[in-house]
């Protein structure tokens, strides 16, 4: 019977209890602060390019961040030439590819199955069969005694932390699995926000309780974090938004084994959770901040570029109109101001059109649009008013609101 097995006195923090009766006002607001920007990133509108682009990014940040953790040495761009299909390298590393490319056909295949109304349900031999297609094709590399996607009969340790007893391993998954999927974190009638609060919540878990059993003999980690991506992105978090544990992981690695570490020894040896959920909140806040902020810009230069085809729309057409309106557009993709000297040079269809002009024609057309409101002039050069745009932004003292 279950009461007599040995991880309850070998790892009595293996406890599936959430500790969230004792979080603070402090917790529960980070928690409101990530479903309402989970929430603004769904709504989030985009062209089709753009929403490609956003979703091309941040896969291959999380591919290559989950690999990373655990000694991948491949950058970013190295990662999504993998992901293009046209990443060559020398036999000594070709290893590392084939660890990001199963990252990559795992969580592609993964969000492919929920968003094709099929998620998958979280259960023992899921678990498995992801481990065992993350570590496909690398048997050169890992220890001995190590077979994917199956629990060894040895003990599994990874620096000073020894996983559960091998013998309760597969009894421990299947709780985990009735846990995460039962109706502990669910409330009858829960609406869109409290569904991502609870898959927030149960993603974490998830991930720590398979770091605390350990059940196989290699790949724990990049495992627990696909498992958190497969519960984030079922719930309906976004895609990009669900990569952003592995990206905050990887980013403070050391803080991340240490949550580890300290998650399983807290309580004078009983574990505590709360910790670890504090920690990934924070950093997933973090990264949906960093992504609302990119949707805005995104949206803003949108609308800016609406609003200049508008008022120049409204015009009597001339050349000159039709050049100055080009400047406006293209100063208005820059991220800050642009020296005078650079700014025909600055994009090429600025060169086409000024490539027959006398000087004395730039300087006319800044200081044009500059009368009209449609740029400024600062000590770094010209830029685009298009934080005028932003009508309800309140204005600070050092004119940060006046671009």
């Amino acid at each position: 019977m279950s009461g007599a097995r040995g991880w309850r006195v070998t790892h009595p923090w293996i406890s599936f209890r959430s500790d969230l009766g004792r979080a603070d006002p402090g917790f529960w607001s980070l928690v409101g602060r990530v479903v309402s920007r989970c929430e603004q990133v769904a709504r989030a509108v985009l062209p089709p390019a753009e929403a490609r682009e956003m979703m091309r990014v941040y896969l291959v940040r999380g591919a290559q961040a989950t690999t990373a953790i655990e000694g991948n040495t491949l950058s970013e761009e190295e990662v999504a030439a993998q992901l293009e299909g046209r990443l060559q390298l020398p036999p000594s590393r070709a290893y590392l590819a084939q660890e990001v490319e199963n990252a990559l056909a795992a969580l592609t295949e993964t969000f492919e199955a929920i968003n094709g109304g099929d998620p998958p349900r979280l259960t023992p031999d899921w678990i498995a069969d992801i481990n065992r297609r993350l570590l496909a094709g690398l048997d050169d590399h890992l220890g001995e005694g190590v077979i994917p996607g199956e629990i060894p009969v040895h003990s599994v340790i990874v620096g000073r932390y020894r996983g559960a007893p091998r013998e309760d391993c597969r009894f421990l998954l299947d709780r985990l699995c009735q846990w995460i999927e039962g109706g502990a974190f669910r409330s009858p009638g829960q609406s869109r926000g409290d569904e991502i609060e609870s898959a927030v919540i149960r993603a974490i878990l998830a991930h720590l309780y398979i770091a605390w059993i350990h059940p196989f003999g290699d790949g724990n980690g990049r495992t627990a974090r696909l498992v958190e991506f497969r519960i984030l992105a079922r719930a309906g978090v976004p895609a990009p938004c669900a990569h952003l544990l592995s990206n905050h992981y990887n980013r403070t690695r050391a803080e991340y084994y240490r949550q580890l570490d300290r998650s399983s020894r807290a309580n004078s040896g009983q574990g505590d959770s709360l910790g670890f959920l504090r920690y990934s909140l924070q950093g997933l806040a973090d990264g949906l901040r960093e992504q609302c902020r990119y949707i805005e810009g995104v949206q803003l230069r949108l609308a800016w570029e609406h609003y200049v085809y508008q008022r120049f729309g409204e015009m009597r057409k001339s050349d000159a109109l039709r050049r100055r309106r080009e400047l406006t557009l293209a100063l208005g993709r820059k991220a800050g101001s642009v020296p005078k000297p650079e700014i025909a040079s600055s994009a090429p269809r600025l060169a086409a059109l000024y490539a027959n002009t006398v000087p004395a024609t730039l300087s006319r057309d800044l200081n044009w649009l500059v009368k009209e409101g449609f740029l400024e002039r600062g000590d770094g050069g010209y830029r685009a008013r298009v934080g005028a745009m932003l009508a309800f932004r309140a204005r600070r003292a050092e004119g940060s609101g006046s671009a």
